[in-house]
């Protein structure tokens, strides 16, 4: 598999040919004519271990080669900067959201793949151009060392209260997770209300990190009582061979309250990729049972397909109360979140 470093962030068109810079291997040079049939250019914003052995187990069952690029969340910027030159076929995404972004800009093409009817209409573009593959919750992970359950905050909205001042960290307002999160707040409590709880949350957080891997660590390793993260980070501290003592609260479960904010992973086809038959191929590849597993057990996320049972440490969605924003939603209003969480100043602020 051919990986684009970190050079390609800063990609120049000159004639049509695009200069790859691959991960520890030399360089290479790639054009956006490439064989239809036999390669395949994957934008992913999934943590790379998860991405690299999925797409490894791609090309050992298809001969298709993969070339990939992992950017994170600068991966939805850059499908919308080649819009006129396009040059990725599938986007790997860890949000709904950002796909239906994509979507709703025209970017992205339908699919009709064998083995669609096995993701829930509620969980796949009208168009079929995306479809989610697994799910994971909002949820406050805290060091059982530091903080009793019965202590821990309940809801979400009791990250303001000036007694958890220092005492918990989040991630930058950038992070994908946290757009989504904060599109469900406005949902449920309006732009505001949802100002005020992001600049409230910014001053009164211990830390604002890079992402939830960083949050875990350092609430395993009681640098912090808790943090909020995606439920697989959890789940991920538990299997360390230290550090583990952590606990996790499924927020706002009482009665009357919103209900934990879930978003899923998935997969979009890019329209106009250099690679529609490879990307066809990948569609109906990556629906096969074995490989919809794949997709979330390696992150220890929840699948969406209810004939695949879960990781035995994650609680299936229908066991808590979920928040009542439909997924799909999320792209409508990915621009203006983003541009809510920017008037807060929590954005790119780390600390």
């Amino acid at each position: 598999m051919k990986k684009f470093g970190s050079k390609y962030i800063f990609i120049l068109f000159i004639a049509g040919v695009v200069i790859f810079t691959l991960s520890g291997c030399g360089t290479t040079t790639a054009t956006s004519e490439t064989d239809d049939d036999n390669e395949l250019v994957v934008y992913s914003a999934r943590n790379e271990t998860f991405a690299e052995a999925l797409l490894e187990k791609f090309e050992a069952d298809t001969g298709i080669t993969v070339q990939v690029l992992h950017a994170g969340d600068t991966v939805v910027n850059r499908i919308a900067e080649e819009r006129n030159n396009v040059q990725s076929d599938v986007f790997i995404s860890n949000d709904v959201g950002a796909m239906e972004y994509l979507r709703l800009e025209g970017l992205l093409k339908s699919v009709d793949p064998d083995g669609i009817e096995s993701i829930d209409p509620n969980y796949r573009a009208e168009d079929q151009s995306w479809f989610a593959l697994s799910a994971r919750t909002r949820v406050l992970m805290y060091n059982k060392d530091l903080i009793t359950e019965e202590e821990m905050p309940k809801n979400i909205e009791a990250l303001t209260d000036p007694v958890w001042q220092d005492r918990f960290a989040i991630t930058r307002g950038g992070n994908g997770g946290m757009i989504g999160h904060v599109s469900a707040l406005r949902y449920e409590w309006g732009d505001k209300k949802t100002l005020e709880w992001l600049s409230a949350v910014k001053n009164n957080a211990g830390s604002i990190l890079q992402g939830h891997g960083d949050i875990r660590r350092a609430v395993g390793s009681g640098e912090f009582e808790f943090g909020l993260v995606n439920n697989y980070y959890f789940h991920q501290q538990l299997q360390e061979p230290d550090h583990n003592n952590v606990g996790v609260i499924y927020p706002d479960q009482e009665i009357g309250e919103m209900g934990a904010v879930i978003n899923a992973a998935g997969v979009a086809f890019i329209n106009n990729g250099p690679n529609e038959s490879s990307a066809l191929t990948f569609s109906e590849w990556i629906l096969k049972p074995e490989n919809q597993r794949k997709f979330s057990y390696a992150s220890l996320e929840v699948p969406i397909n209810p004939d695949i049972e879960a990781v035995s440490e994650a609680l299936p969605i229908s066991e808590y109360h979920v928040h009542a924003m439909p997924l799909r939603e999320l792209g409508e209003v990915w621009t203006d979140t983003r541009q809510l969480i920017e008037a807060s100043g929590l954005d790119m602020e780390l600390r």
